[in-house]
């Protein structure tokens, strides 16, 4: 039986079983029993390679001396605990002896402890979870070259079975996603590049980056080159379960000791105790969106970006925090939501195009993550230093044939053939981009010069309006000092009647001020809408009665508009003819 086979005749096994209930926990039994497999096997190697190696794991609980099948006298296979003694092992000695493991000791025993720490065993029949542990010795074998580099493939469609699996689907991109962003980014293994992903889930984005920095290795590639790419993966994560699938996928990928893989909330971290010296050259992630954050965390953010929106709240993050502050490359991404919304998105899209150059925005047709989320995403590629001049936007078509993605007929890395050939170099600010029916451009620094010019007298008004009503408190203030001790209401009363028409004037000049500004950012603040659409494609004939009643609405209001306008036109026309009558 293959290893496919081998991991749907588990999740089988695992259904008769009453105390797994979901795709969600099946995954995530299957999983801490396959990390110990493979981590025990990866033992063995390191025990060939060094005869003082010293298990993190204490002796009576390695996957070898509990799990693993030994053979009797006879030469036949048994297990080494019976089924109804199973249970009780797992969850009174095994699981509090690998939660207890002290992490300070080594950075092993800290891997270690952070997969075991949150996971739980959901099985309750020791025989059925007997039979998954055969299953897994009779196909599990990491020291097969051939086994090792197909399970790689065997977990990443386990994993894609998450899409399916209720919310635990906002843990998983797929993989042409990941495969493709990693790809323009192009992390460099020489330069020693660090790659990060605050919000790693199952660590899509990780394996992508182990793979695009072994494709960089050569028969010229020294040791250090090889054990380099260890150590620039970093990933977070928040949630007990995409933290062990990612652990899992690490040590799948080769990485032995996946310490960079952090069991913490990044967004809870305190603002100002993020260094600088943490910065990374490249970002990639797909951070959580429409979801919100406890009460408590991110308290610190600066005024002008708090916000409790996990997406909002990463943005702000690895613009100020994470990324370096030259030439740092970050690749996101973020639903369409994001990209009309105003606010604090508005906000943050500000504070995005002023310290970083967005050059690329691929927009993504409806379905990618499917079923999870049928949202519309967005994929954005800027580098931080410089600001946004030009925005290229390309439109992310279906296949032929298709009219959404799904769960079996997801996206396909193939796809982006079209992108790679037009995506140009961003060092001759991608001169070799054309415009075509998937692909336009926006001069954002026009609309920003053009925008601030049309706001400004409107802001300068209501700053100048806020001065004199400042002046007028002023003048309050110094009119109820000198009343200061007075007792006699007679003396008091035009000295208080003073002070409240001073009041009421600085009121009005507050409210004129409000209106000044307002209709000032009503001028700036659109060129932030960045849900633009493709003015290349060709127009589609539109079929949806709740569209075409809502483009019917919109053309009686333009018509109306228009109908404003000329009798506006005409009422002055005519004045100014009857003015000239009457002056003659």
């Amino acid at each position: 039986m293959n290893i496919s086979s081998t991991i749907k005749s588990i999740q089988d096994i695992m259904r008769k079983d009453d105390g797994v209930d979901g795709d969600a926990q099946r995954i995530g039994q299957l999983t801490w029993m396959l990390f110990l497999k493979v981590f025990d096997q990866r033992e063995e190697e390191w025990e060939d390679d060094n005869p003082k190696y010293q298990s993190p794991i204490p002796e009576r609980f390695r996957w070898r001396n509990w799990a693993a099948y030994k053979a009797d006298n006879e030469g036949k296979k048994k297990p080494q605990i019976q089924g109804s003694e199973l249970p009780p092992f797992i969850n009174n000695e095994l699981f509090p002896a690998l939660k207890d493991i002290d992490a300070s000791d080594s950075p092993t025993k800290k891997v270690i402890k952070q997969v075991f720490e949150d996971s739980n065993n959901y099985m309750k029949n020791g025989s059925l979870m007997l039979a998954v542990i055969e299953k897994l010795e009779e196909a599990i074998n990491f020291h097969d070259f051939k086994t090792r580099a197909h399970l790689g493939d065997v977990y990443e469609q386990l994993l894609n079975d998450l899409r399916g699996a209720g919310n635990a689907g906002e843990f998983y991109t797929p993989r042409a996603i990941t495969q493709f962003m990693v790809e323009r980014i192009n992390p460099n293994l020489a330069k020693r590049e660090t790659v990060m992903d605050p919000a790693c889930g199952t660590g899509g984005f990780l394996t992508a980056a182990i793979d695009h920095f072994r494709h960089q290795l050569s028969d010229k590639s020294s040791p250090d080159d090889k054990r380099a790419i260890e150590q620039l993966i970093h990933g977070i994560e928040k949630k007990q379960l995409p933290h062990l699938l990612c652990t899992t996928n690490m040590l799948l990928h080769g990485i032995d000791v996946p310490s960079q893989i952090d069991h913490s909330n990044t967004l809870g971290r305190p603002w100002n105790d993020w260094r600088a010296d943490e910065k990374v050259a490249c970002l990639i992630t797909n951070p959580p969106f429409g979801g919100y954050e406890d009460d408590g965390v991110g308290t610190d953010y600066p005024s002008d970006l708090k916000t409790r929106e996990t997406a909002d709240m990463f943005m702000a993050l690895i613009i100020k925090k994470l990324l370096k502050d030259d030439g740092g490359r970050g690749a996101v991404v973020l639903p369409d939501g994001t990209m009309f919304g105003d606010g604090i998105k508005g906000k943050l899209k500000e504070l995005l195009l002023r310290e970083c150059n967005l050059h690329t925005v691929i927009r993504l047709p409806k379905g990618v993550f499917a079923p999870y989320t049928t949202i519309k995403t967005n994929l954005l590629f800027f580098t931080k230093g410089k600001p946004t001049e030009t925005i290229w936007f390309y439109e992310h078509p279906y296949p032929a044939g298709y009219k959404s993605y799904s769960k079996t007929k997801p996206i396909d890395y193939r796809e982006f053939k079209a992108e790679q050939d037009w995506w140009g170099n961003e060092e001759n600010g991608f001169a070799e981009r054309v415009e075509s029916e998937n692909a336009w451009k926006i001069d954002f620094k026009t609309k920003k010069l053009e925008a601030e010019a049309a706001a400004k007298p409107h802001w300068d008004k209501a700053e100048q309006l806020n001065n004199q009503a400042a002046a007028l408190d002023n003048q309050g203030k110094d009119l109820k000092s000198s009343i200061t001790g007075v007792t006699d209401p007679v003396q008091r009363k035009p000295v208080d009647e003073q002070i409240l028409v001073l009041r009421e004037q600085a009121d009005t000049l507050r409210l004129a001020a409000r209106d000044a500004q307002t209709a000032g950012d009503r001028l700036y603040w659109p060129i932030y809408n960045l849900d633009i659409k493709n003015p290349n494609a060709a127009a589609d004939e539109i079929h949806d009665p709740d569209v075409l009643l809502q483009k019917y609405k919109e053309l009686l209001g333009q018509i109306e508009d228009t109908q404003n306008q000329l009798k506006g036109e005409l009422a002055a026309a005519l004045a100014h003819h009857f003015s000239t009558e009457a002056e003659a």
